[in-house]
C-alpha cells in the first residue's frame, strides 16, 4: 500500500440504495474475517477527510495496533487488493465548513475511487449547536465525491455519554446532539447512495473500555473496534457478511 499522508449485532439495513449497518462482536476482526467481507473489493485510491475521527486520534492500547481506525481499513483494503493508495487529510479540531474548506479539493484532485467523511464532531461540542449549516458542508463534502463516481462513506460518532469521562451534567445534551448529527449524516448518505456506518446506535457505544481517558476519543482498542464496524458495512455494499 503506498500512503500518501498518515496523518465492529449482525444487523444491516438497505435502503434507497445506502448501507447503514449496525454491527458488533469482538474487538478486533481476525485476518480471514477481513478477507471474508472484503472479496471482490475494487478500489485502488482511497481518500479520508474530517477532524481528528478521521485522523486516528487515541490512546495506545496493549494488544491493539497503534494506528487510528481508517488506517486499520486501508490496510485490510491493501491485503485484499494489493497497491492501495491512501490518502488521509484529517486533521483535529476542525469544524465542519473548515474540513470542507480546507481538505475536500486536495481530495478530490487525489481522484479516489472510495473516499470517506467524517465531520460535524467539533461543531457538536459547541456552546451551540445548529445542525442545519453543519449539514450543508457534509452535503456538499459527500456529493462532492459521488458526482465523480467514487463510492462514499459516512461515519456516525459513538454516543460517547457512556463514557465513564463524561460528566453527568453534559450527558444529556451531548447525546441529544450526536444523535442529530448521525441522523442527518445518514439522510445525507442515503440520498447520495453512500455507506453510512451508523456507530451512534451501535450497543458499543456503552462500553467504557474503548474509550480514551478524554471521554470523546477512542483508544487504539476502540479504533480496532470501529475498523470492524467499518469492514462490515463496506462488506455489506460488496454483498458480503460474516
Amino acid at each position: 500500500m503506498t500512503t500518501l499522508q498518515n496523518n465492529v449485532f449482525d444487523a444491516d439495513e438497505m435502503r434507497a440504495g445506502a448501507t447503514r449497518a449496525v454491527t458488533g462482536g469482538a474487538y478486533r476482526l481476525t485476518p480471514d474475517e477481513e478477507a471474508t467481507l472484503l472479496r471482490g473489493a475494487p478500489w485502488r485510491r482511497m481518500a479520508v477527510i474530517g477532524d481528528s475521527i478521521a485522523e486516528g486520534i487515541g490512546e495506545p492500547t496493549e494488544g491493539f495496533p497503534d494506528q487510528g481506525w481508517a488506517d486499520s481499513v486501508a490496510d485490510a483494503l491493501d491485503r485484499a487488493n494489493p497497491g492501495l493508495v491512501y490518502l488521509n487529510l484529517g486533521k483535529r479540531d476542525l469544524r465542519a465548513d473548515a474540513i470542507r474548506a480546507t481538505q475536500l479539493e486536495p481530495a478530490l484532485a487525489f481522484d479516489p475511487d472510495l473516499a470517506v467523511v467524517v465531520a460535524g464532531g467539533n461543531d457538536l461540542l459547541r456552546g451551540r449547536f445548529d445542525i442545519e449549516p453543519v449539514a450543508a458542508h457534509i452535503e456538499a463534502m459527500v456529493s462532492a465525491f459521488a458526482a465523480t463516481g467514487a463510492d462514499v462513506v459516512t461515519l456516525g460518532l459513538y454516543d460517547c455519554t457512556g463514557s465513564p469521562y463524561i460528566p453527568d451534567e453534559f450527558r444529556g445534551p451531548m447525546a441529544e446532539r450526536i444523535r442529530e448529527l448521525n441522523d442527518r449524516t445518514w439522510e445525507i448518505a442515503r440520498a447520495h447512495g453512500a455507506v453510512h456506518i451508523d456507530c451512534t446506535n451501535h450497543p458499543g457505544s456503552k462500553d467504557p473500555a474503548i474509550y480514551g481517558s478524554d471521554g470523546l476519543h477512542g483508544n487504539r482498542r476502540g479504533h480496532s473496534f470501529t475498523a470492524g464496524v467499518a469492514l462490515r458495512a463496506i462488506g455489506a455494499r460488496l454483498g458480503n457478511r460474516l
